[in-house]
């Protein structure tokens, strides 16, 4: 396998000397419109290498530093509870040898697993959460497990006042209601984000970003696309705000490659990647 293939851009690090690791969850069993997610992880690794390791945003070189990838996860298709207890798993190696993990999905119910890992390292935590749907119902179809039910699952084990979502523009009604009694959530754009940054100084906080958040006009390659989205531009200054907070682990979920056959909408997660691993380190 040639090194384009097995990782992403110039993350070809050691495990021991990388501060961040990659990996990815290449699981899309719950997925209820469009499934594919699976695939993201194998198409940002190919991909990246169409892109420069050079940031010039923030005039960090991806050359310069160590990062790790340690591939996929080897997920079964069909049973969500091994699949979160077996990225659970890596995610809590990676944490406790004192590195940060970047997950990349993988369908949202990934991020459940990995909060799960975190709490168990840190304890109380905080959670930011971009993206178009609130996924805060407690059940879908009969599941409690499912990537429209994960920030509710992710509630179950840190309580009201830990959630922050922001860019959301698609609930029912009863997610509506619950969210005003137990997340803070920005609606439609990142609008408020600075404060509650402010409001996160000396807090672990997790960070899980769905690329739907932005407009289907700039990243159609997913699973359930949402009109009126932000811009790239803006998901790409809220990613590099993240660089004031004690950020201790992240996921990067819900790319399915095969809707966009432009490749587009993969090459704005390669970037969107690779701004998030400067951004950490």
């Amino acid at each position: 396998m040639s090194d384009r293939q097995a990782s992403f851009m110039a993350c070809g690090g050691s495990y021991s000397e990388s501060a961040v690791v990659l990996f990815g969850a290449p699981f899309d069993g719950t997925s209820s419109y469009r499934p594919g997610s699976r695939f993201a992880g194998s198409a940002v690794r190919a991909e990246s290498f169409g892109i420069e390791t050079y940031s010039p945003y923030l005039c960090k070189d991806l050359e310069d530093y160590h990062v790790c990838d340690a591939g996929d996860l080897d997920l079964p298709f069909g049973n969500a509870k091994e699949a979160l207890s077996r990225i659970e798993e890596m995610t809590l190696r990676v944490a406790s040898d004192g590195k940060i993990p970047l997950m990349i999905g993988g369908e949202h119910l990934v991020t459940f697993g990995a909060v799960s890992a975190i709490v168990k390292k840190y304890g109380d935590i905080s959670i930011l959460h971009f993206d178009a749907h609130a996924d805060l119902r407690d059940e879908y179809a009969g599941e409690r497990l499912s990537h429209a039910t994960v920030m509710r699952r992710c509630w179950d084990i840190t309580g009201d006042g830990h959630i922050f979502q922001f860019g959301i523009r698609s609930m029912t009604k009863e997610e509506d209601m619950w969210a005003a009694a137990h997340v803070v959530q920005r609606k439609y754009d990142f609008a408020t984000l600075s404060e509650t940054l402010a409001g996160l100084e000396g807090c672990k906080v997790y960070l899980t970003i769905d690329l739907d958040v932005l407009d289907p006009s700039a990243f159609p390659g997913t699973g359930t696309p949402e009109p009126g989205g932000v811009s790239f531009c803006d998901l790409i200054a809220a990613v590099h705000s993240m660089g004031q907070i004690d950020l201790v682990g992240c996921d990067v979920n819900e790319l399915a490659p095969h809707y966009d056959q432009s490749g587009v909408s993969t090459i704005t997660a390669c970037k969107v990647i690779r701004e998030l691993i400067l951004t950490l380190l």
